[in-house]
């Protein structure tokens, strides 16, 4: 209790490892596969190699003991759908579901954490955490979440993520503290945050969105965060691109739909491999507009030379020039 009686849980972003991170319970998804974090999880519970999780169906859940394997008591698993079809609504729903699952399941949580869905598997990453933290203030002000719930952390590894979502929390929840007033209603939030966490995830989908065909490595991190996507954001864009190695089945299905529902292409030609010109291809195929960026006109494939291509010296001068060609664009 704080402020007058009212009740309070924080919510906070940390640089950490997620299997070793201290805590009541660690929530994640099961996609109908095993991805990243999840994975993890189930080599270190696993018995002399024997999986014991499973298929979870999307609106199930298990919980498991995790017999101080790792940092956390308990580890919660979320049935969702396929990862192809885990999009803004989806994660905003599955925030929900971590608390209401957790509520009657584990009533005695004080300490819950969570890691962010969605950039790993190229959706825009404020988006994506914005529609999870909108799911668990869902649960929160509907009452259905454990009895003694005080923080709740989300995970994340990368600093320069933990850093960017850790702002975008600051934003939107002063304090990183949710007042609960003695009727249950979230009184901690301006108006702005309020009508932004409203919507958020519900209609992700309708925003207009930019893809970025690139090779998905650890050396072009910076490049896209840095240098592309801030330049997308401050357009008043969702910034998207595909990581094609963490899909199963018909990637290029997903990746066809991402450009054929975008409102423009960026495409970094830098390192380019078959699979970002194919991209590219298919985005001139549907009459999609493209922006193609280089950093070594040397590197371009005889296909493109003829194109116009903004060359790049470093990331700052790529995120002035991209912000300048984007804002000179009538896209929508």
């Amino acid at each position: 209790m704080n402020k007058q009686g009212m009740r309070t849980i924080t919510i906070s972003v940390q640089e950490a490892d997620a299997l070793t991170f201290q805590a009541d319970v660690l929530a994640l998804k099961h996609a109908q596969a095993l991805y990243g974090v999840d994975e993890d999880v189930v080599n270190i519970l696993s018995v002399k190699g024997q999986q014991f999780l499973g298929i979870i169906p999307p609106s199930a859940f298990k919980i498991f003991y995790t017999k101080n394997r790792m940092g956390v008591r308990k580890v919660l698993f979320l049935g969702v759908k396929p990862l192809r079809q885990f999009g803004y609504p989806e994660i905003r729903e599955f925030g929900r579901r971590v608390l209401t699952s957790l509520a009657g399941a584990m009533p005695d949580a004080k300490h819950i954490s969570l890691t962010i869905h969605g950039p790993g598997f190229g959706l825009d990453e404020i988006e994506s955490f914005e529609a999870e933290l909108a799911g668990l203030l869902d649960a929160i002000s509907s009452g259905d979440f454990p009895e003694e719930l005080q923080n709740i952390t989300f995970i994340e590894r990368n600093q320069g993520r933990a850093d960017r979502l850790i702002k975008s929390l600051n934003q939107l929840i002063p304090n990183n503290t949710v007042f609960l007033d003695n009727k249950g209603n979230i009184g901690s939030l301006g108006e702005k945050s309020s009508e932004q966490l409203r919507s958020v995830g519900y209609i992700s989908s309708s925003k207009p969105n930019i893809f970025v065909a690139m090779p998905f490595s650890e050396d072009m991190d910076d490049l896209f965060h840095y240098g592309i996507q801030g330049a997308v954001n401050v357009a008043g864009f969702l910034c998207e691109r595909a990581d094609l190695s963490t899909f199963t089945g018909d990637v290029m299905e997903w990746v066809k739909k991402r450009i054929s529902t975008s409102s423009l292409v960026i495409a970094d030609l830098s390192k380019a491999n078959p699979n970002v010109y194919l991209e590219v291809g298919y985005a001139w195929g549907c009459n999609k507009p493209t922006v193609l960026l280089v950093k070594d006109t040397n590197e371009l494939k005889f296909d493109v030379q003829g194109q116009r291509c903004i060359k790049y010296k470093n990331i700052k001068n790529l995120e002035e020039s991209l912000t300048k060609e984007l804002s000179s664009l009538k896209i929508s």
